[in-house]
């Protein structure tokens, strides 16, 4: 039989069979993932073959198949290894808030640039509209300005006055959506509001330090009345890079990609040469200063390989 693996829990797996039957398997043998070096052999969103017994009790995972793509964050046991948050992947959207609980431009910007290395198209939620002052609609005009100026879908939604859901519907039908953002920036809220009869729980905001408690454990992948699938990841605080060069991380970069060929130094690290191109358009006012105080962030990220030209 196939299916797609939609809950993982460790060494159990829900598999939603071909004609939506799920059921509960386990993983047959050891298996390794051809170039992949992660904590969990299998991950939501894999297509995989499996058998079932006479009793149809537990199935066994026997095949899994190639993977399209896939999106890792560091474990957070094992730094220098990496899980897979999810795979084969239409779309990843990141929900952020500006405020109650503040997304960073620099968590953001990471996941953009993951977004880019692994190919996957992208897409920026702005949610909790309703609570904001005069001075954040502003901030939030801004952001929208710059996220959508160099390519990235962006929508403005509210879920508790259903301020933008037709358009946050239509950004999700008929792909598989991988959504992502801290605890408390109303993921859990935006999805119940387009799809109620899945409950997702709904988290609180810490008063203490006005940040959301998790309330998703595992990631999961519901399917959507009006076509594709989402899957919901647990809150997170943060997403490591894994194994990338620092000469890669400004191609992730869509304005700075762009500019590269015209930097006098093929291996210009877009800090301190004469003839950059990058720092030329940052000094006109073409790139943004706070994204480009991302990248010199990302440069420092101790997840990246080393090497020797950049010594």
């Amino acid at each position: 039989m196939k299916g797609i693996v939609t809950k993982s829990t460790g060494s159990w797996y829900t598999v939603m069979a071909e004609d939506g039957t799920r059921y509960e398997c386990k993983l047959k043998g050891n298996f390794k993932i051809k170039e992949i070096s992660s904590t969990n052999p299998v991950s939501v969103g894999d297509h995989v073959q499996f058998e079932l017994p006479g009793d149809k009790s537990i199935g066994m995972i026997n095949v899994i198949e190639d993977r399209n793509n896939y999106i890792v964050r560091k474990s957070t046991k094992l730094s220098k290894r990496q899980h897979i948050i999810a795979c084969n992947i239409d779309q990843a959207v990141i929900i952020v808030t500006l405020a109650l609980p503040r997304t960073s431009t620099g968590f953001i910007d990471r996941f953009l640039m993951t977004t880019e290395e692994y190919h996957i198209p992208a897409a920026i939620v702005f949610n909790k509209v309703d609570l904001y002052t005069d001075d954040f609609l502003e901030y939030l005009e801004e952001m929208k300005t710059l996220y959508e100026g160099i390519g990235y879908k962006c929508l403005v939604t509210s879920a508790t006055m259903r301020d933008g859901l037709d358009e946050f519907k239509e950004l999700l039908k008929g792909k598989t959506n991988l959504l992502v953002g801290h605890s408390g920036v109303g993921k859990s809220a935006l999805i119940n509001a387009i799809q109620p009869g899945l409950n997702i729980k709904l988290g609180e905001i810490s008063r203490y330090h006005l940040k959301g408690q998790h309330t998703t454990t595992f990631a999961e992948m519901h399917p959507l009345s009006f076509g594709g699938f989402i899957i919901d990841t647990p809150g997170i605080k943060e997403l490591g890079m894994i194994h990338v060069k620092p000469q890669e991380i400004a191609g992730y970069f869509p304005e700075m990609r762009a500019l590269l060929p015209k930097c006098k130094f093929y291996n210009c690290t877009h800090i301190h040469e004469p003839g950059c191109a990058v720092i030329e358009a940052l000094e006109k006012g073409e790139i943004n200063q706070s994204r480009y105080q991302n990248y010199l962030g990302m440069l420092n990220d101790e997840g990246i390989e080393k090497s020797k030209d950049w010594d």
